[in-house]
């Protein structure tokens, strides 16, 4: 018995010799040092990649000419409105040669001004190229040499149970990596613009990682850390990050027009539901709901009850994963759609239309909503538009466009309660308080919150 337990325990040893090799190879930058595994030499490559950014904000009060008074804030003992209030995210150099730098949009929202700060503590003042509210993305331009760039990866290959890395400046206190593994991808839900389609991970993500690199063991970029779900702001292991490839969609259109332009395919969509993605035999996928009449998608050829499987060649497991990746395309671009019909699969290709404005009196303005322009718009129940108050024009930099507004918005209630007239919208907003805007835009219906 003892002679057949020691063939039995070296026959053990030798199968995990044989095994180690194979383990090493799996993972190229996992080195060794003194024996022990290290991910020293990869966060070498990355880490100057990654920098810290500090935002001096704009106080909301100071769009209020009241509030500006010195005399008044004396007289009822509110603090020195010249004392700025700063808040500290990081970034991502994405184009070493042109100062690109990706960011959330949350870290540098109302900032008056921008400072990068490279891991080898150069200061660096920052241009905001462009922000998106719907992805919580913003890039960012420094003017500097000797730069370092993150090396992106196909977000769309991530598994879950891949090891991840997360790189960031927490709490303010200076470059921080945690590791963890991806825990589920395609989440949505967070917030209510509807182009979300996180990947979630367990490697700890604090206060002041928004705006970081996750990287995989490669030292490739994944996904831009965005948000976490705990207690006051800090870690329980859910952390969430926008995919590298929605993030770098949305870098493009930032850089060629300084904004997110969304176009319209004219559909709506939900979830394929397990027993028809068993019936069709596919994994997963969203079923077409509605298709409005003369939309792209009329036009497309596309129906009723089709289950859109991939857009562009890369598959979509959700309705809000169609939202997302329809929420980046601009205006003109034309699009592939794989789709199921009939148990059989077709490819049909459409372009991403401007959002109409139909029915649009002059535009006009009020003071609730400083820096638009809007118009009433009385839509056609035949044709499937809306009602509501159009969204002319918004100006950057205004209170309108900093709480996310956008050309092309149609506002159809506030509150949860419709509006169908610019005066409507007026006395609704006035002396509310916090307030929340029902926004049609493109294919999807949003929340704005406005405070």
């Amino acid at each position: 018995m003892r002679h057949w337990l020691r063939r039995a325990l070296l026959s053990l040893v030798a199968l995990v010799a044989s095994l180690a090799p194979a383990t090493q190879a799996a993972l190229p930058l996992v080195a060794q040092r003194d024996g022990m595994p290290t991910l020293a030499p990869m966060l070498a490559q990355v880490t100057p990649a990654v920098v810290n950014i500090a935002v001096i904000q704009r106080k909301p009060e100071a769009q209020n000419p009241l509030l500006r008074d010195p005399f008044f804030r004396r007289f009822f003992g509110l603090p020195d409105q010249d004392r700025p209030q700063m808040s500290a995210g990081s970034g991502v150099i994405m184009n070493a040669a042109q100062g690109y730098v990706l960011t959330n949009h949350h870290v540098i929202k109302d900032a008056s001004e921008v400072v990068v700060t490279l891991t080898d503590n150069r200061r660096l003042e920052a241009r905001v190229v462009g922000s998106d509210a719907g992805t919580d993305i913003a890039l960012l331009k420094i003017e500097a040499e000797r730069l370092a760039a993150a090396q992106p990866a196909d977000s769309d290959a991530l598994q879950v149970g891949d090891f991840v890395v997360a790189i960031g400046n927490p709490f303010g206190i200076g470059q921080t990596v945690t590791s963890g593994i991806v825990s589920a991808l395609g989440r949505a839900g967070l917030s209510n613009e509807g182009y979300e389609e996180f990947i979630q991970t367990d490697a700890p993500i604090n206060p002041g990682n928004s705006g970081g690199a996750l990287v995989n063991l490669k030292g490739e970029l994944v996904g831009i850390n965005t948000a976490i779900i705990g207690p006051s702001g800090g870690n329980v292991g859910i952390g969430f990050a926008v995919p590298v490839n929605m993030a770098r969609a949305v870098m493009q259109q930032l850089i060629r027009f300084g904004e997110v332009r969304r176009g319209r395919l004219g559909i709506s969509m939900q979830d394929l539901a397990p027993e028809r993605a068993r019936a069709l035999k596919i994994a997963a996928g969203a079923v077409i709901a509605e298709v409005q009449p003369d939309s792209p998608a009329a036009q497309a050829g596309l129906r009723v009850g089709d289950v859109v499987i991939a857009v562009n060649g890369r598959a979509v497991r959700t309705a809000s994963g169609l939202r997302a990746r329809l929420g980046v395309l601009p205006v003109g671009d034309s699009v592939e759609l794989t789709v199921r019909r009939d148990g059989a699969t077709q490819t049909m290709r459409a372009r991403i239309g401007e959002i109409e404005a139909r029915h649009a009196r002059q535009g006009r303005r009020i003071p609730e909503l400083e820096g638009a322009t809007l118009a009433a718009v009385q839509g056609d129940s035949r044709d499937g538009s809306r009602s509501g108050v159009l969204v002319v024009a918004v100006e950057a930099g205004t209170a309108a466009f900093q709480n996310g507004l956008r050309p092309g918005d149609l506002i159809v209630g506030v509150n949860r309660r419709r509006v169908d007239s610019v005066e409507a919208l007026a006395e609704r907003l006035r002396n509310r308080g916090l307030i929340a805007l029902n926004v049609v835009r493109g294919d999807f219906l949003l929340t704005i919150v406005i405070g």
